[in-house]
């Protein structure tokens, strides 16, 4: 592992500029999104220990794995947008610090809901690293070689999602549940003195020309999101009142948040970007695609345990493939980005996901193991490319003082689609499988729902394909309109 993560860092690093400084300015944005990254699924093997350490429920302790992902869902665009008003390095700094503190309070919390709460406050620190990070790009590399550079991050962010359950439970069994969040603390010191001395430093911008920071749309979004993340989380399945009416608050906070934004002096977010069609589509893709990456997290494991007989620990081993085959192919797609056009590397994205997808709809039991990981690795690595390919064509020509909001939407529109991933992708699962508790379910039975939800998971990419082929064509009839004119 160490030595792709050099091979990858070393190659963006030579092809941006040969400086030290540029070199480091990328060490701590990488370190940043994998630290970020990492803290996204470490907890979760620890669940079972919190449960029985603080004599708590599996809800209950759930919250821990609950509280950071909704913090994160919920703020990432409002601090991306506070970082394009007060400076991106000056809050990519607090929020390093934010999230190594809140580390250090995780790892001696001396009761489950202190727990809780500081996890909340990691998520905070881990939303402004994950927006941050992108956006700094900009600003680090030369524009020719944006694309390797989010190549890199794409590593940094698939090897930390996957490294965090193994990690976590070697740390668990050596040295106790406190060590997964402690761990922090060297890593985040480390990268908050990189930060400090090599990102490039803020442009301070006229008094009489700074914006003001939208309170009002933050508050708004916020909520909105937190309803949404709420209705596809509780419940554990289950789909009821509660859930509809939080479903119908996000509904009423979406109109709330755009009547806000659109007579707001300086919005959270200016309504004109959705008229866009490259923004507008690419943020649906990604979210569309995100849904499909968390199906296979989602049903991974039941066909694989359920229907192949395989153990826990053989489980997780099949299921890394999956990330890996993401850090292994996120360098070399934003190569790819760079010399043949991002948009192109979008649809070619989409199309190798959309065959892994329409391969593990068909795919017989008979072929086993290798099948499995064979399509696995084809949708991931078609989403690596996807990933790499869209952010490189979001990021490179945005206006600077709207790349930290636009990062964190493009973070956002992920985070959204794991969410629904898991909840409504989880849902046709077990629909599919026709079985009333997929855990005693016949592995006929989980085979032929897992085939049932990668066709749905197919219908997704055919979607996005579509509106990637239908945003570059309007792209393209706009470019030609404005030449003739």
């Amino acid at each position: 592992m160490k030595t792709i993560i050099a091979e990858r860092y070393e190659a963006v690093a030579e092809s941006a500029e040969q400086t030290p400084s540029v070199k480091w300015a990328l060490a701590s944005l990488s370190l940043s999104m994998l630290l970020s990254s990492l803290d996204t699924s470490i907890a979760n093997v620890a669940l079972p220990t919190l449960a029985q350490e603080f004599s708590a429920s599996f809800q209950r302790v759930q919250w821990v794995v609950i509280a950071y992902l909704l913090a994160i869902t919920t703020l990432i665009v409002s601090v991306g947008r506070l970082g394009d008003i007060i400076g991106r390095r000056r809050l990519l700094l607090a929020g390093i610090f934010l999230f190594t503190m809140a580390s250090a309070l995780s790892g001696v919390a001396p009761t489950l809901w202190l727990l809780i709460a500081a996890r909340a406050v990691q998520g905070l620190g881990g939303a402004v690293m994950m927006a941050l990070t992108m956006a700094i790009v900009g600003e680090t590399v030369p524009k020719a070689k944006i694309g390797s550079a989010m190549g890199l991050l794409g590593t940094m962010s698939a090897i930390g999602t996957a490294l965090g359950p193994s990690l976590g439970g070697v740390l668990i069994a050596g040295f106790g549940w406190r060590a997964i969040f402690l761990i922090n603390i060297p890593l985040g010191i480390l990268t908050f003195l990189l930060a400090q001395y090599y990102l490039p430093a803020d442009h301070e911008e006229p008094k009489g020309e700074r914006l003001e920071f939208d309170k009002v749309g933050t508050v708004l979004l916020a909520l909105t999101l937190a309803a949404y993340a709420l209705a596809v989380t509780i419940g554990r399945g289950s789909f009821a009142s509660l859930n509809i009416a939080l479903l119908l608050a996000a509904a009423l906070g979406v109109g709330l948040f755009v009547f806000a934004e659109a007579r707001a002096a300086s919005p959270l977010i200016r309504l004109a970007v959705f008229r866009e069609p490259l923004l507008s589509a690419s943020l649906a893709m990604s979210t569309l695609v995100a849904t499909v990456v968390t199906t296979t997290l989602v049903v991974g494991p039941f066909y694989l345990s359920l229907a192949l007989g395989l153990d826990a620990a053989m489980v997780g081993f099949v299921l890394s493939v999956g990330p890996l085959a993401a850090a292994l192919t996120a360098v070399p797609a934003g190569r790819f980005a760079d010399r043949f056009g991002a948009q192109r590397m979008t649809i070619v994205g989409l199309i190798i996901m959309a065959a892994g997808s329409f391969i593990l709809a068909m795919l017989p039991t008979t072929l086993g193991i290798s099948g499995f990981i064979a399509s696995i690795a084809i949708i991931t690595g078609g989403y690596s490319l996807f990933q790499t390919a869209n952010n490189t064509a979001v990021m490179t020509d945005i206006h600077p003082d709207q790349r930290g909001v636009i990062s964190g939407m493009l973070n956002l529109s992920r985070n959204l689609g794991r969410l629904t991933g898991a909840s409504v992708m989880g849902a046709v699962f077990a629909l599919a499988s026709a079985a009333s508790n997929i855990t005693t379910a016949r592995p006929e039975a989980v085979a032929t729902g897992m085939r049932i939800t990668f066709a749905v998971s197919a219908i997704l990419i055919v979607v996005a394909l579509a509106i990637a082929v239908g945003s570059r064509t309007l792209a393209n009839r706009s470019l030609c309109f404005g030449n003739v004119s």
